[in-house]
C-alpha cells in the first residue's frame, strides 16, 4: 500500500488517497488535463498497485500511452441471476475440484464483494391486461425455477461475500442504480470510488453516477470475484460534449436512440466515453442513466457522467441515507471527481451532439443503432397503406408491446409519459387491439408506488398494462407464450408479425420466436403502438380511433406536454417510496441456522444445474491447433444471440429433444437462459438461434441457408448443428470457427464462448472481435485469431473442405500463421494477430482457461502454506 498518499479527507472523520499528489509528483500539471475515468483509474492505482509497479502504471495514464499493462481492483461485482448463477456453479465445481486433490473446498470464496439479483428467469405467460399477472407469472417462475432457486439459496448460505436479491424485486441495473451503488465506498477508514465490474453488458447504467462500472464476461468476473485484478491498458478515452436541450415531447429514450445511430458512426467500439458540456448538465439522472445503459448498442466499454448537483439530487430523490449524499459531495470536490473541476480535461478525440436535434424515434428493424424518425417511417417501407381483413390481425400486427427494461423503467419521465398517454387514450375511448399481448414489467418495486401515487397505474392497467413483473422479461426475450388463436394465424398466414418494446435489444429471434422482427421505443410509444395494433401505421399522422363525439384521435390529441409531465414527476416521486422498497430488501438477515456444507448436493437429474466438466477428459488436457475442421464459416455481426440464444427453447430443437427426454413436460422448458447452469442442456444451444446463417449450408440456387445447421467434413453431410457437433465430439475431432467483422457482440454470455469450447473448437478466426465475448473466449481456453485488414474468410476463398493449422508463439498480439490445407492439397499461409492481448491473458489461456488457472494456482499455494 503506498500508505505515504494517504490523507485526512476534510469534514470527516475518514481519510483518502490522493492521486492528484501522486500524478504530480511524475509530471506537475499533469493532474488537471486528464479525464475523469483516468483521475479515478489513478486513485485505484495509488490505494491498491503494488509500489513497485506504481509510478509505470501512472505514466502511462499520464502519457496516455498503451504499452504496459497496469492493475485495476473493482470493489465490488454484480451478477444476474442467469451468468452469477453459471458462475457460482463454476466456483461450486471448482470447490470440488479443490476437495479431490486434498484441498479445503470452504477456503474457496469470492474475495471480492458480490451482489447477485435474480431478475432473468421470468417470463411473461401472463400479460398485463391479467389482474392476477404478477402472481401467476412468478408462481410459474418459481415451480421452473426451483433447482436453480435452490442452487443458489446454497450460495448465499456456503460462500462467504456473496449477496443475493430473491426473484420479484428488480432488475440489476436499475437496483444498483437506485440502491446498490453509494458512488462513494469508506471500507477501514479509507473513502474511495466505488467501482465495478458485472455479468451483463449494460453495467454501465450506474456509469451515470460517475462510478466506473463495465460489463464483463462470466469468466472475467469469477477472476475478479476471486480477488485477480483486472488487467487493462489505458482505454480509448473519448469526451463527447452534449449542447442545447431536447425539444418539446423529446423523451430520453429518443435522445438515447438518436445517440446510439450517431455514435455507432462515429466508430466509438470499446472506448470510454466521457459525457460533458450544458447539455449534460442539463440531463436529469434518469435520463442520463437511460444513455450510460445503451452503452453496448454504440459499442462503448462505458458511458461516464462526473458527478454534479445532478447526482446529487438523484441520491436524494431516491432516499439515501443523509450522511452517505454529504460524503459524495465532500469527497468528489476534494478529490478532483466534481465536475465543475474537469474544465481542462484533454480528450484523444471530442464528438459533439446537439440534443436540439433530436425527434420523436423508434429503432429498427432488428438493430439497436438503426434509428428511424417516426416522421418518417413510411419512407422506409415500415409503414403504409394496408388493406385488412375484419377479424384478422392485420401486416405488421404488434403481437408484444412491452413496457420493459432498466433501460427506460429507470427514468420517472418516460414512466409518468406513458401512464398520461394511457390516462388521455382512455379518456377518449381508446383501447389496445385485442391480438396484442401488453405488459408493464419495471425494474424497480419503487416505480408503481409513484405511479399509484400519480393515479396512473390504473389508467396502464385499463389499457393492459397491469405489472406482469419486475424483472427484465421482454427484453431478454422472455416474452411468454402467445394465446394459441393468435399463433395459429401467424403460422397459416405466414404473418409479418412484430414486437414494440421499451428495451434495448431487438436482434432478431430474440424477443420471441413469432416477432419476425422488433422495435425499440419509448414507454409512451410503446402504449400508442399497442392501440394502433400494427408497425405499418403512420404514428404520427394516422387516426387512432374514433371518440364518443365522433372525432378522430391521433397522437398529438392524446400526448402529455412536457410542463405536465414534470409536474407529476415533482409531486408523486418521493424519496419515502425508495426507502420503503429497498430498507426491506437490503436489510440484512439474521444468521443462525444458515449452515450448509461446502460442497454442493448436486441433483443428478436436474436440467438447471449440473457439476461443471471443466477439469476433466479433453479439457484438461492440451490443445493441439492442427488438422481443425470448421464446424461454421460465418458473416459479420454475429451476436451472442446467434451463439447461444436466450429466448424460448422449441420441442423440434436439439435442447427440446433432450429436456424431452429429462422427462419435462413442453410448458416447462422455459428458456435456454435458464438451463445454462447444466452443460448438457445449455452444449445443445451452441449456434441454436434459427436465424443463423452458416456459410457452409446452401441453398440449390447458392445463397445460404437459414437455421442451426452444419456440414459434416469430409462427407459433405448437411446436419442439424448439434448433430455436427455430436459427431465431432465422437471423433475427437478438433475445430475452429471462421467469421467476418463484430464477432460476439450483444449480451455478455459466457456460454457463447463454453458452448463452443465443449464442442471442441479450438480457435476462432475473425475480422473483429466484441471486446466482453473475446476475453470470455480466453476464460475458456479458446484462441481468439484477427485476420489483418484487407483479409477475410472471402478472399481466401474458405468454403469449409479445408483443415487448418495455427503456427507461432503464442505472446501478447504476436503475429501468428494460420495454415490453410485445401482440398485440392493446396496450402495457405495467412498472417494472423493474437488477440491474447495481455500477458495475464496469455497465461490463462496457456492453462486451460480461468478456472483451471485458478486451480492450479489455489493448489500449488496451499502446498507452500502446508
Amino acid at each position: 500500500m503506498n500508505s505515504h498518499y494517504r490523507k485526512p479527507l476534510h469534514g470527516t472523520n475518514l481519510h483518502y488517497f490522493d492521486a492528484r499528489a501522486a500524478v504530480e509528483e511524475i509530471q506537475p500539471g499533469a493532474w488537471d488535463t486528464l479525464p475523469y475515468t483516468s483521475r479515478v483509474l489513478a486513485e485505484n492505482l495509488v490505494r491498491r498497485c503494488d509500489p513497485v509497479a506504481l509510478v509505470p502504471s501512472l505514466t502511462q495514464i499520464i502519457e496516455r500511452k498503451r504499452d504496459l499493462d497496469f492493475p485495476w481492483f473493482p470493489a465490488r461485482v454484480v451478477c444476474h441471476d442467469i451468468l452469477g448463477q453459471t458462475a457460482l456453479v463454476d466456483l461450486a465445481g471448482l470447490r470440488d475440484a479443490i476437495a479431490q486433490e486434498g484441498g479445503n473446498p470452504a477456503l474457496v470464496n469470492p474475495v471480492v464483494p458480490t451482489q447477485l439479483v435474480v431478475d432473468h428467469s421470468l417470463a411473461v405467460e401472463c400479460g398485463g391486461f391479467d389482474p392476477d399477472a404478477f402472481a401467476k407469472n412468478r408462481a410459474i417462475e418459481d415451480r421452473r425455477n426451483e433447482d436453480r432457486f435452490d442452487f443458489i439459496e446454497w450460495t448465499r448460505k456456503a460462500f462467504e461475500n456473496v449477496d443475493v436479491i430473491p426473484p420479484g424485486n428488480g432488475i440489476l441495473h436499475q437496483i444498483n442504480l437506485e440502491r446498490m451503488s453509494p458512488v462513494v465506498q469508506v471500507k477501514d477508514g479509507v473513502a474511495f470510488p466505488d467501482t465495478l465490474v458485472g455479468t451483463d453488458s449494460h453495467t454501465p447504467m450506474v456509469d451515470a453516477l460517475g462510478v466506473i462500472a463495465i460489463g464483463v464476461g462470466g469468466l472475467e468476473a469469477e477472476s475478479v470475484m476471486l480477488g485477480r485484478a483486472s488487467y487493462m491498458r489505458l482505454p480509448d478515452i473519448v469526451g463527447v460534449e452534449l449542447t442545447g436541450k431536447p425539444g418539446p415531447g423529446i423523451t430520453a429514450t429518443d435522445i438515447v436512440l438518436a445517440l446510439t445511430e450517431f455514435l455507432r458512426k462515429s466508430k466509438v467500439v470499446s472506448a470510454y466515453l466521457e459525457f460533458y458540456g450544458e447539455g449534460a448538465a442539463n440531463l436529469t439522472l434518469g435520463d442520463r442513466a437511460t444513455i450510460s445503459n445503451m452503452a453496448p448498442e454504440y459499442g462503448a466499454t462505458a458511458a461516464m457522467f462526473a458527478i454534479d448537483e445532478q447526482t446529487i439530487k438523484y441520491l436524494k430523490l431516491t432516499g439515501r441515507d443523509d450522511d452517505l449524499v454529504k460524503l459524495v459531495e465532500l469527497y468528489a470536490k476534494e478529490t478532483g471527481l466534481w465536475a465543475d473541476t474537469l474544465a481542462h480535461a484533454q480528450y484523444e478525440r471530442v464528438l459533439s451532439f446537439d440534443l436540439s436535434t433530436v425527434v420523436r424515434n423508434i429503432a429498427g428493424p432488428s438493430n439497436p443503432h438503426k434509428r428511424v424518425a417516426t416522421s418518417e417511417l413510411a419512407q422506409h417501407g415500415i409503414t403504409g397503406t394496408v388493406e385488412n381483413e375484419p377479424g384478422k390481425m392485420p401486416d405488421g400486427a404488434v403481437i408484444i408491446a412491452a413496457i420493459t427494461s432498466c433501460t427506460n423503467t429507470n427514468n420517472p419521465r418516460n414512466m409518468v409519459a406513458a401512464g398520461l398517454i394511457a390516462r388521455n387514450a382512455n379518456a377518449r375511448g381508446l383501447a389496445r387491439k385485442p391480438w396484442v399481448k401488453s405488459s408493464l414489467a419495471p425494474g424497480s418495486k419503487a416505480v408503481p408506488l409513484y405511479l399509484e401515487e400519480a393515479g396512473l397505474l390504473p389508467e396502464l392497467e385499463k389499457l393492459g398494462f397491469g405489472v406482469v413483473a419486475f424483472a427484465c422479461t421482454t427484453c431478454n426475450g422472455m416474452s411468454g407464450a402467445l394465446d394459441p388463436a393468435i399463433q395459429q394465424e401467424i403460422v397459416e398466414r405466414d404473418l409479418y408479425a412484430t414486437a414494440v418494446l421499451s428495451g434495448n435489444r431487438n436482434f432478431d429471434g430474440r424477443i420471441h420466436p413469432y416477432a419476425k422482427q422488433a422495435f425499440l421505443a419509448s414507454p409512451a410509444l410503446v402504449v400508442a403502438y399497442a392501440i394502433a395494433g400494427t408497425i405499418r401505421f403512420d404514428i404520427e399522422k394516422d387516426v387512432l380511433g374514433i371518440d364518443a363525439d365522433g372525432k378522430p384521435v391521433r397522437l398529438a390529441d392524446i400526448w402529455p406536454s412536457d410542463a405536465e409531465i414534470d409536474a407529476v414527476v415533482e409531486r408523486a416521486v418521493k424519496p419515502q417510496q425508495f426507502r420503503k422498497v429497498y430498507d426491506i430488501m437490503f436489510a440484512r438477515r439474521e444468521g443462525g441456522d444458515d449452515a450448509v456444507a461446502p460442497l454442493y448436493d448436486w441433483r443428478p437429474m436436474s436440467t438447471y444445474i449440473r457439476r461443471p466438466p471443466y477439469w476433466e477428459g479433453a479439457l484438461a488436457g492440451e490443445r493441439t491447433l492442427t488438422g481443425m475442421r470448421p464446424l461454421a464459416v460465418l458473416g459479420d455481426n454475429i451476436t451472442t444471440d446467434h451463439l447461444s440464444p436466450s429466448n424460448a427453447i422449441m420441442l423440434n430443437s436439439a435442447a427440446g429433444e433432450y429436456l424431452a427426454k429429462m422427462g419435462l413436460p413442453e410448458e416447462d422448458f422455459n428458456s435456454y437462459a435458464t438451463h445454462r447452469g447444466d452443460h448438457l442442456t445449455a452444449q445443445r444451444a451452441t449456434f441454436a438461434n434459427p436465424t443463423l446463417k452458416n456459410e457452409m449450408v446452401r441453398n440449390p440456387d447458392g445463397s445460404v441457408r437459414a437455421g442451426s445447421l452444419a456440414r459434416i467434413e469430409p462427407e459433405g453431410t448437411v446436419t442439424r448443428m448439434w448433430e455436427a457437433i455430436e459427431t465431432y465430439m465422437e471423433r475427437k475431432q478438433p475445430l475452429i470457427v471462421i467469421a467476418g467483422a463484430d464477432y460476439g457482440q450483444g449480451s455478455s454470455r459466457d456460454w457463447a464462448a463454453k458452448g463452443v469450447r465443449l464442442a471442441g473448437v479450438e480457435a476462432i478466426a475473425a475480422e473483429g472481435f466484441e471486446r466482453i465475448h473475446r476475453t470470455n473466449l480466453v476464460g475458456m481456453g479458446v484462441l481468439p485469431l484477427e485476420f489483418q485488414p484487407g483479409t477475410t474468410r472471402l478472399t481466401l476463398g474458405i468454403d469449409g473442405t479445408e483443415t487448418f493449422d495455427v503456427v507461432g508463439a503464442r505472446t501478447p498480439r504476436a503475429t501468428l500463421t494460420l495454415v490453410i490445407h485445401r482440398r485440392s492439397g493446396e496450402t495457405v499461409e495467412v498472417p494472423v494477430i493474437c488477440r491474447l492481448d495481455t500477458a495475464e491473458e496469455v497465461s490463462i489461456y496457456e492453462a486451460g482457461g480461468v478456472l483451471q488457472r485458478f486451480a492450479q494456482d489455489f493448489l500449488a499455494s496451499s502446498k507452500v502454506a502446508a
